[in-house]
């Protein structure tokens, strides 16, 4: 019996060795494939860079140019200017499967260490779970912030709580960063913001326990419990109108949040702005009631006046961008009204598309 195990044994492993020999030639042509997409990728990145500085030379002679133009030739100038802002389009389209330079601060952070997902499906299944990152660690705050409120004042919970936002928000820059090289069109304050958020948290996480602690900390805590359920409303606002954006064709599969507005995205941001607007209030409520409290103490502790400036700029940079969106949507509400009976057509077209 142990005899045939035996042979058993030394027949498998000569057909395993066959199988090994393909492995072998396969793994070869494998370095080989992934050799030669590097040289194409190299290529193509510095065949953009040649183009883009060709693109830009043109645009600098067009300038010199100015209104010495005929009337036949403004209408070619201006062909042109469409033709080159389409081709900077096809330009961003292309870099999508093109490995992208870390920024500074990823540079910073990680080095020169490429973070760039060249796969669709990697850099969706990427996006997704840092919308779930932020869900989840938005609802463990909350509760986490929850509990602190209703127990007795423990300043080391306090400090856990600060300690998970500085952490937070910290997380989410990097992973913004991440998302901005592989393409996504994250506003510039947004990403602002969370820095700025994470100083604020950081700073209060230091600012030792006294009498105007103890007063600002119901508030504080009562502000991270909002700012939380508002995080939460945003996710499902937001999951919910890029869904049905891509099912239009409009997403994009790195978009964190949606620039443009359809007429049905406005009714879920009706719902919206009362909350986001509260909150925002809130940070000046804030701001005004540590301004109060750092006058008050003759500013004694540099924390409280810090941190009621930083309240006011985000409450400032909130208000403002969050007004500049408002205001694109009824900009370009008639060309909207256009897309959506274009889109109406192709769904009525395609059925089954959906």
């Amino acid at each position: 019996m142990a005899d045939n195990d035996f042979r058993t044994c030394l027949v498998d492993w000569e057909d395993l060795e066959k199988e090994y020999v393909q492995l072998e030639e396969d793994h070869k042509n494998y370095i080989k494939v992934l050799e030669q997409m590097t040289s194409a990728q190299k290529k193509c990145v510095a065949d953009i860079a040649h183009h883009r500085y060709r693109i830009r030379r043109i645009m600098e002679s067009l300038k010199r140019v100015g209104g010495t133009l005929t009337e036949e030739q403004s209408q070619q100038k201006a062909e042109l200017l469409q033709k080159i802002k389409d081709r900077k389009d096809n330009f961003r389209e292309m870099e999508e499967n093109l490995p992208h330079k870390n920024g500074i601060y990823l540079s910073i952070i990680l080095g020169q260490v490429s973070i760039s997902l060249l796969d669709k499906a990697d850099k969706f299944r990427y996006k997704q779970e840092y919308e779930r990152f932020k869900l989840t660690v938005s609802n463990v705050i909350m509760v986490l912030a929850l509990c602190t409120y209703f127990i007795h004042s423990y300043r080391w919970a306090d400090a856990l709580l600060n300690f998970l936002l500085v952490w937070y928000y910290c997380t989410l820059t990097i992973r913004e960063s991440i998302l901005i090289v592989n393409g996504s069109r994250i506003k510039g304050w947004w990403l602002t913001h969370h820095f700025i958020s994470t100083v604020c948290a950081g700073i209060s996480l230091i600012w030792p326990e006294g009498e105007t602690y103890q007063q600002f900390r119901a508030q504080y805590i009562l502000f991270t419990v909002y700012l939380s359920f508002v995080y939460v409303l945003q996710y499902y606002y937001q999951s919910g109108c890029l869904y049905r954006l891509r099912c239009l064709g409009q997403g994009h599969t790195m978009d964190i949040t949606v620039e443009g507005f359809m007429s049905w995205m406005w009714k879920g941001l009706a719902f919206m702005l009362p909350f986001l607007f509260f909150g925002y209030f809130f940070q000046l409520y804030n701001s005004y009631t540590l301004l109060v409290l750092a006058i008050n103490s003759n500013f004694k502790e540099w924390q409280v006046l810090a941190l009621g400036l930083i309240h006011l700029l985000l409450f400032m940079g909130n208000i403002l961008t969050s007004l500049k969106v408002i205001r694109q949507k009824l900009k370009t509400d008639g060309s909207l009204n256009f897309l959506q009976k274009k889109y109406q057509f192709r769904n009525n077209s395609h059925p089954k598309s959906l």
